[in-house]
């Protein structure tokens, strides 16, 4: 490990702009005529649209155009799509429901737009937003899951009867329901998955910039994939050739997920720069963002898991709705089931699984991929069931479930996955150390004596990252394929670019990235730089999401680097009259190893572009591009124990200590490694005890469209963070990395709730955990 190579813990290059206020964000793009756009959005979950009139707006100060569905449709703008097929259980394709970018006829949550108004500011682009007349017949609604499946219920889209998209299944029913009626012991439990609002600190904007000169669209645009942003707006909603549109995603100010997707304001934008001959740029308020930012989780499953005499699970059955919202989000249909019931065997060795999940429509906020994305489902499932039973059967938490552990790999689970590497000893005993685990009783009396309810809580999660190969996630519906591209420029000075088709919102790229040419070359870091973010710059790519940067971003960037190195050897092999395997490249310059003879980077990189003297055939140049497709999964997996005291007098929850042990395989950066666990704690602390969505089930209305009603974690929300690795490399990518971003995440709130569910002797607890829930919890027990 060199100072700045892998394995270093390397302060962040770009944190200076950030920090200095030098970033570039969407909303801080201006162009020569921009103008400023604000959407008209529907009052009503549920409403036929009568008629739209825009005279007034369109007479009103400063305003250039007001535009509708109805042009929008007529201009052949397609549909928002789903990009991951799935079929039921009796082989019918999932029920897609048409989504317009403007509704035009129907509008089916609060916050779907029905018209844009473009204007020469932003507070003129407002009055006449609300100047617009938009008559409405308003329908029923309907926003709970389960109530929406039931017959006589308002049905949101006509290709779904009952509002279900889809009723699908995995695993072995028959051997599943054959373990649980010959079990010695069966667990069963209700779990709830709460609703959450992704609240990244920027919030989405786009500029759409049409030149009528060539034909050709720029769209600026706070994505994670704006490849795939180009690609869906060309093939399927006809805003404009490929060829003929850019997407750039320049700085972006946190995702988690909900900056995946293609949303109805970038299609719109870029249209309506066409029709009123004006760059357009729209940036949400976060009011906007509450309502119409694809919102996360929200599952409802029952559970049985079943046990022998020897407390090894048999057996395990789930039966999950999942709220879908209005419409079918980019990824949506792909996070109940190949995202999370995939999961569902966790770091244990059960032979028989068998999941049903059924999704459905309701008057909501579309749903897609949150941080974790399926994998914090599935593991809030799993670990509050395994501490349930753990609690029925009179046994410690920690061993029912190191007895029920996997401890030979590769492991084919009963649900596709075929867990290639890992060690949940060695993280389940870090974390038990690390949190003074059998000296829990003492604390727990001590905390008894001042009246406090104190508790011990575990979690043992495991995750899947870098969803591939493209082969297996296409048989499994997916639209798109899942490598990822990378290019490698040395310049003739010997100075370094990388171009990646992964994208940094937050993730700290430009670092890691340049750490690992660093460690290959011996360049100091700050001679190397990422690209990323641009279709014009970058050939195609695939994006940032479930942690995949490391394991397939970074892993394509090895193989360029791997050609770029045979080519550098072989000019310094030419140069120095050396035989070529007798090249070794150390301390940025390339040797004959035994000899003192080398030749500096600098001198090698200008040799291969003045190409004076070069091998004999060899092209000038030194750069070279690779496409890396993963052979499986990674599998992050770790330990997560908590510890609270519980105020039976107010219900508030105290977080005594937080542990994180966790195997990431094979680390670039800790520092950062250690930054994205604390985030992604943060986010699932959140979940546990204070964020939740809510909708008025009597007529749709978002209760949280503000942080007044929505709480987010807070400083003193969170305890100092107790972190640790430890490493089982992964066999399937060049780097044996794993991947690190969504662990905190998907480990966190199971440990909070058994946490404090152990606290107050009351199993029945129910997320967001807020001291009324807990105060009214505790006092039921007792």
């Amino acid at each position: 490990m060199g100072v700045e190579g892998i394995g270093a813990r390397v302060a962040r290059k770009e944190d200076k702009r950030f920090l200095t206020g030098k970033g570039r964000y969407t909303d801080d793009m201006s162009v020569p005529g921009m103008k400023f756009a604000i959407f008209v959005r529907s009052p009503y979950a549920h409403a036929k649209i009568r008629s739209i009139d825009a005279t007034a707006a369109k007479a009103m100060p400063g305003v250039i155009g007001v535009l509708d569905g109805k042009q929008l449709l007529a201009d052949g703008i397609g549909n928002l799509i789903c990009g991951w097929m799935i079929h039921s259980k009796d082989g019918s394709p999932m029920k897609m429901g048409a989504w317009r970018p403007l509704a035009h006829e129907t509008v089916r949550y609060v916050g779907d737009a029905v018209a844009i108004v473009v204007a020469d500011s932003v507070a003129e682009a407002k009055d006449a937003a609300e100047a617009v007349v938009v008559d409405y017949e308003e329908l029923p609604v309907v926003t709970d899951a389960t109530k929406a499946l039931e017959q006589g219920q308002p049905q949101l889209h006509p290709e779904a009867p009952n509002n279900l998209i889809f009723d699908w299944q995995i695993g072995d029913p028959a051997a599943t329901d054959k373990a649980i009626a010959a079990a010695a012991h069966v667990t069963e439990i209700t779990i709830h998955n709460n609703r959450l609002s992704p609240n990244p600190m920027e919030p989405r904007a786009t500029l759409g910039i049409y030149d009528g000169g060539d034909d050709h669209y720029t769209c600026y645009t706070t994505s994670q994939n704006p490849h795939v942003a180009r690609l869906v707006m060309s093939a399927f909603y006809n805003v404009a050739p490929e060829n003929k549109l850019r997407v750039i995603a320049p700085d972006v100010g946190g995702g988690f997920g909900s900056k995946i997707y293609i949303y109805p304001e970038e299609i719109v934008c870029l249209w309506a720069s066409k029709r009123t001959g004006v760059p357009v740029k729209w940036t949400s308020d976060r009011t906007e963002a509450f309502l119409t930012d694809a919102h996360g989780r929200d599952h409802l499953s029952k559970v049985k898991m079943a046990f022998d005499a020897n407390n090894r699970i048999i057996g395990l059955k789930v039966d999950t709705v999942a709220n879908l919202g209005a419409y079918m989000s980019l990824f949506s249909s792909a996070v109940p089931t190949y995202l999370y019931a995939t999961l569902l065997s966790g770091q244990y060795d059960i032979p028989a699984i068998h999941a049903n999940v059924r999704t459905v429509y309701t008057n909501t906020a579309p749903v897609d991929a949150y941080r974790g994305a399926g994998r914090p489902e599935a593991t809030y499932l799993l670990e509050r069931t395994m501490e349930t039973a753990a609690r029925e059967l009179g046994v410690s938490p920690a061993e029912l479930r190191r007895v029920n552990f996997i401890r030979s790999f590769p492991h084919q689970t009963p649900v596709i996955m075929n867990y290639d590497a890992g060690d949940y000893d060695a993280s389940l005993d870090a974390a038990m150390k690390a949190s003074d685990w059998n000296g829990f009783a003492a604390r727990k009396a001590e905390a008894a004596r001042r009246g406090m309810k104190r508790g011990i809580g575990m979690s043992c999660y495991i995750e899947a990252c870098g969803i591939a190969p493209s082969a297996a996630v296409g048989s499994l519906g997916a639209g798109v394929g899942l490598w990822e591209s990378a290019e490698v420029r040395v310049n003739a000075v010997g100075t370094i670019e990388v171009l990646t088709g992964s994208h940094s919102h937050g993730q700290g790229h430009e670092t890691t990235f340049a750490q690992l040419v660093a460690d290959r070359f011996g360049v100091p870091i700050d001679s190397v730089n990422i690209v990323h973010g641009d279709t014009d710059k970058v050939q195609m790519g695939m994006g940032t999401y479930g942690s995949r940067s490391g394991a397939v971003g970074m892993s394509a960037v090895v193989k360029a680097l791997d050609k770029v190195e045979a080519k550098a050897k072989k000019i310094a092999a030419h140069l120095m009259e050396a035989d070529e395997s007798d090249i070794v490249i150390e301390n940025g310059e390339l040797k004959v190893a035994g000899t003192d003879k080398s030749v500096p980077w600098f001198q090698m990189a200008l040799s291969a572009y003045t190409a004076h003297n070069l091998p004999s055939g060899m092209e000038p140049g030194l750069k070279e591009g690779a496409f890396y497709d993963p052979a499986n999964f990674t599998f992050p997996a770790g330990c997560y124990i908590c510890e609270v005291e519980v105020d039976p007098e107010t219900g508030v929850t105290k977080i005594i200590q937080f542990v994180a042990a966790d195997d990431f395989g094979n680390i670039i950066n800790p520092m950062i490694v250690e930054g994205q666990v604390h985030g992604g704690l943060a986010q699932g602390i959140g979940q546990a005890l204070l964020e939740g969505v809510h909708y008025d089930p009597g007529n749709g209305q978002l209760l949280t469209a503000s942080y007044m009603d929505y709480a987010m974690p807070r400083a003193d929300d969170l305890p100092s963070f107790t972190v640790s690795t430890s490493n089982t490399p992964c066999p399937s990518n060049p780097l044996g990395i794993k991947g690190c971003g969504e662990a905190g995440a998907i480990g966190s709130p199971p440990a909070l709730i058994n946490a404090i569910t152990d606290a107050i002797g009351n199993n029945r607890l129910t997320m967001p955990a807020t001291p009324q829930k807990v105060w009214a919890a505790a006092h039921a027990a007792n």
